[in-house]
């Protein structure tokens, strides 16, 4: 194996699904269909959340940034994973792979970063509804979003810089399908405590305290909904809320389970299909949540289509 100044491989084999060879093909075209439906859905949400005024909200400017991010998100990913499932090569450069370590941990801190502060949103919206304009004015959110992508990339920048400093002792095979900061560090040499408890405290801060904030903002939703008079209103109420949670629960469930749960108990392939489900499934599934279980998104969309249409 050469080696780039006796310091890292030059490339790294992605061992991926190896061991299950009938597994390579279905995968392949499954995430060849999906995801330009990821891109697609996306792309759609972001166009139907600018152009329709009556969307020019919050909850809708919050959407446009999650949607863009799970854009950035599946695109980290998902090419390299076609052309290694696709061929008999299934390497990365060392390059290749100190990028996608980058942007995919960036996206993905910030995705939960987001995910939070729309909870949040929700919340100044039910509960406190007379000061939803003020508080989440358009100065605000600019604010928060902003705020919430530059702690997504410290966090990613950070954690990422410390892993790439582990020593690899001339290993460069990589049990996974992508680079990913738990399998560096398992598969590094040497003394490794510190960069594991470097990343459990980072996934403390950036897993575990927006889901308790997202519960917590849920828990108080969830008395003023049952307070609410109007059979309609709690309807439309629950409607917006619960296509969040259901983005909450697919996202957070593998990432808890790749990220917070002890190593002894990680079996070798559940790495694998959880990176699948939060990096690929749950950001191809996000747009048709919302269009489906959201009736002014459905509404944007059909005027949207009869726009297009029409014109022709």
């Amino acid at each position: 194996m050469a080696l780039n100044n006796k310091s890292h491989p030059e490339e790294f084999i992605l061992l991926g699904f190896t061991d299950l060879p009938w597994l390579e093909l279905p995968l392949f075209l499954i995430l060849l269909i999906i995801y330009p439906m990821a891109m697609m859905g996306n792309i759609v949400i972001i166009l139907v959340s600018r152009l329709d005024p009556r969307l020019h909200s919050p909850m809708y400017f919050f959407l446009t940034n999650l949607s863009f991010l799970d854009m950035c998100y599946t695109t980290s990913t998902v090419p390299q994973m076609l052309v290694n499932l696709g061929s008999s090569k299934k390497t990365i450069s060392y390059v290749g792979c100190v990028v996608q370590l980058y942007f995919f941990h960036f996206m993905g801190s910030t995705e939960c970063l987001l995910l939070a502060l729309m909870s949040l949103d929700r919340y100044v919206a039910i509960c406190r509804p007379l000061h939803y304009t003020i508080i989440m004015n358009q100065r605000m959110c600019f604010l928060l979003v902003s705020i919430m992508w530059l702690s997504g990339m410290a966090f990613a920048v950070s954690e990422v810089t410390i892993t790439l400093q582990l020593p690899l002792c001339g290993l460069n095979k990589l049990d996974h399908l992508l680079c990913e900061i738990p399998v560096l560090i398992n598969s590094a040499c040497g003394e490794k405590s510190t960069n594991e408890l470097a990343l459990s405290v980072v996934c403390i801060f950036i897993v575990a305290v927006p889901l308790c904030s997202i519960l917590t903002s849920y828990a108080y939703i969830g008395q003023a909904v049952f307070k609410i008079k109007s059979s309609e209103g709690r309807k439309k109420a629950f409607g917006t809320c619960s296509s969040h949670l259901i983005v909450v629960f697919l996202f957070f469930g593998p990432v808890i389970s790749m990220y917070l749960q002890p190593n002894s108990s990680i079996t070798r392939d559940q790495p694998k299909f959880m990176a699948l489900f939060y990096g690929v499934v749950t950001p191809t599934l996000n747009p048709f949540i919302y269009t489906l279980r959201n009736k002014d998104v459905k509404g944007a969309l059909g005027n949207l289509m009869r726009r297009i249409f029409s014109s022709k």
